[in-house]
């Protein structure tokens, strides 16, 4: 059975039980600045939840995607991914206990057909000191369940201690069986609903590959343990309460949330815990195995790097998708940093062509269907991995080789100082979150707090004395008209990049309000290209590329170099200002010295200035 094939059977058997399907919501949540990613199904439902009427009435149900960027060191074993689909059910008030669990008994063994002789339950047990019950409710409509099979469910307390016992249901305390945005009770807030949750879990067997390596491998073994026996499939939270000054009272709209990773729904019904070797990464696995002749599984690090790349290549395919393109900056930093870890990992698989296309090329044709916007947004998709991945290669051998040269002077426990990972970031490109990565694997620690302070130093240095920089051919050195002026070179490079390279400027104007560039091209430029253009900008500026300049002769420039006027009015000896592989220009200057100082790119304007020649008004903000 497919991941299609479950999520199909989900949202089909809960439309029978009366329930409205929703589309799943953005990874980039709307009206919600406490958080920059949906890392949950019930995230988009919490105005609903906490009492909102929804449009579409009080049953609901989707598979929405989630992204969890906290579980990056995560990834590397058989069960976290950062991206994962969340199957959901919702009661707005409506139904509760007594229909949900039938339900979701009913869909596991009937719908998934899942073995009940391999299904656990964990409940919660209670506590006196806040007043709440343990759930025996959710026990007895459990037992019930089980004994409609044939299947005597015993319940279980304190089997952390005492091992399962013999027992299908167990009871557990806050920190495993209880539900609220701030944890565990004593960590809400005044005003925050919360509840008792109800888990199920999948038995992979006794004997399973990964129980010999597990701290319980000496000890009674339980459904909570981290032996890998057990893996989680699914979580009824039943939220009842509200906390009060007082304490905790009972909610007047008692609701139900369900949420079911659909990978580890699939691990199950595969009867395999490496969520890894289900349908949806086969056309990934596939392709890195051809390209780095290794096998998955062949030893530990292999397997490693196939499973990062593997996660993070679908998770920027469908972050980018949502408009989380690669930047310096919010989500898009996120974003920069998968694609590079990907990149970092195939390349210590040998994987030295690009990797990032045929990998989201392989993401959309597996999750078109249910996600059409990955075939919409295909082209942007591309676009962005391709030059991001061009970009970091440029810099990503001669990164690790400096890298290994610090490192192979420092003894095993040593500290990397923060000026030699400044020094790698500034000058090799290599950000602190691969230097850290590849000095645990060194059991080397970084100095993290020294290059925090460098880099603020650095950047402060910047914006003071930015218009002091590679003076030259500019009436007014203001800062604000330095930078203006180095985005121009910026809005040349894309807009070559977006209509071709026979465009040329033909003229420019800078004001400390805004810059005014003229270029050749025969029409109108339509919005499609405009935000092209202006992504293209803002995505250089979020790159934060260091601006450089070198002097040589003009012949031996020319050959190399745009130039943006005559070459007549430039003498014998020029200069060249470099902007990574995206930009080089003969030019007098100024400029500032890294383009992470120049803020947000924006088009105000663009017009005909004459016969073929087009201009655009823009700001920096």
């Amino acid at each position: 059975m497919t991941g299609q094939d479950i999520r199909a059977k989900y949202l089909s058997f809960f439309k029978a039980q009366g329930h409205t399907v929703l589309p799943s919501a953005s990874l980039l949540p709307e009206n919600d600045p406490t958080t920059l990613f949906t890392g949950s199904g019930m995230q988009p439902m919490m105005p609903f939840l906490l009492g909102q009427p929804h449009s579409a009435g009080t049953r609901l149900a989707d598979a929405q995607k989630c992204f969890r960027a906290g579980d990056v060191d995560e990834v590397g074993d058989n069960r976290h991914t950062t991206f994962f689909e969340m199957l959901g059910n919702w009661s707005l008030g409506d139904y509760f206990k007594h229909e949900q669990i039938p339900w979701m008994f009913l869909f596991l063994t009937h719908e998934l057909k899942l073995d009940p002789n391999r299904l656990y339950v964990t409940v919660f047990r209670g506590n006196d000191t806040i007043g709440i019950p343990r759930d025996d409710e959710a026990v007895t409509l459990w037992q019930t369940a089980f004994s409609s099979v044939g299947i005597e469910a015993k319940a279980v307390d304190l089997a952390e201690r005492d091992g399962i016992q013999g027992g299908r249901i167990f009871y557990y305390d806050e920190t495993k069986n209880w539900w609220s945005r701030a944890g565990v009770p004593a960590a809400m807030p005044v005003g925050e609903p919360g509840g008792p949750d109800s888990e199920m879990f999948w038995d992979f067997g006794v004997a399973h590959q990964f129980h010999e390596h597990s701290p319980w491998a000496e000890q009674p073994c339980h459904v909570n343990c981290d032996c890998g026996r057990f893996m989680e499939i699914g979580n009824n939270v039943f939220m009842t309460y509200l906390k009060t000054a007082a304490g905790f009272v009972k909610l007047e709209q008692k609701n139900v949330d369900f949420g079911g990773g659909l990978e580890r729904i699939a691990a199950a019904v595969n009867d395999n815990p490496d969520i890894f070797k289900i349908d949806s990464f086969t056309p990934l696995r596939n392709i890195l195995e051809q390209l780095s002749g290794k096998t998955y599984g062949a030893d530990e690090s292999t397997t490693k790097a196939f499973r990062v790349i593997m996660d993070h290549l679908r998770a920027v395919t469908f972050l980018i998708a949502d408009g989380a393109v690669p930047s310096n900056k919010d989500q898009g930093y996120f974003t920069r940093r998968f694609v590079r870890r990907a990149i970092r990992f195939a390349d210590q698989l040998g994987i030295s062509e690009q990797v990032c296309q045929k990998g989201a090329e392989a993401v959309i044709n597996i999750y078109q269907a249910a996600y059409p916007e990955l075939v919409e947004r295909k082209a942007i998709i591309i676009d962005e991995l391709e030059r991001e991945e061009r970009a970091f290669r440029a810099t990503l051998a001669n990164g690790l080789y400096q890298f290994a040269h610090v490192a192979n002077e420092l003894a095993a426990g040593s500290l990397v100082d923060g000026q030699a990972v400044f020094d790698l970031w500034q000058s090799y490109g290599l950000p602190i979150e691969l230097t850290q990565e590849l000095a645990n694997e060194r059991h080397l620690t970084v100095d993290e707090a020294d290059f925090r302070q460098r880099l603020a130093a650095h950047q402060e240095r910047s914006r003071a004395g930015s218009e002091q920089k590679f003076k030259g051919g500019l009436a007014d050195h203001s800062e604000q008209n330095v930078k203006y002026h180095t985005a121009t070179h910026l809005l040349l490079a894309a807009l070559r990049e977006v209509l071709g390279l026979e465009t040329y400027q033909k003229g420019s104007n800078i004001t400390p309000e805004r810059l005014r560039f003229d270029f050749n091209y025969p029409g109108k430029l339509t919005a499609e290209q405009l935000g092209q253009v202006e992504t293209l900008v803002n995505q250089k500026i979020n790159e934060d590329i260091t601006v450089e300049m070198t002097e040589m002769p003009k012949d031996e420039a020319l050959k190399v170099a745009k130039v943006s006027f005559d070459p007549t009015k430039y003498g014998d000896v020029v200069k060249v200002y470099k902007i990574g592989d995206f930009s080089i220009e003969l030019c007098g200057g100024p400029h500032v010295e890294r383009t992470g100082v120049l803020g947000q790119f924006k088009i105000v304007k663009e017009e005909a200035s004459s016969a073929g020649v087009r201009r655009i008004k823009a700001t920096l903000s």
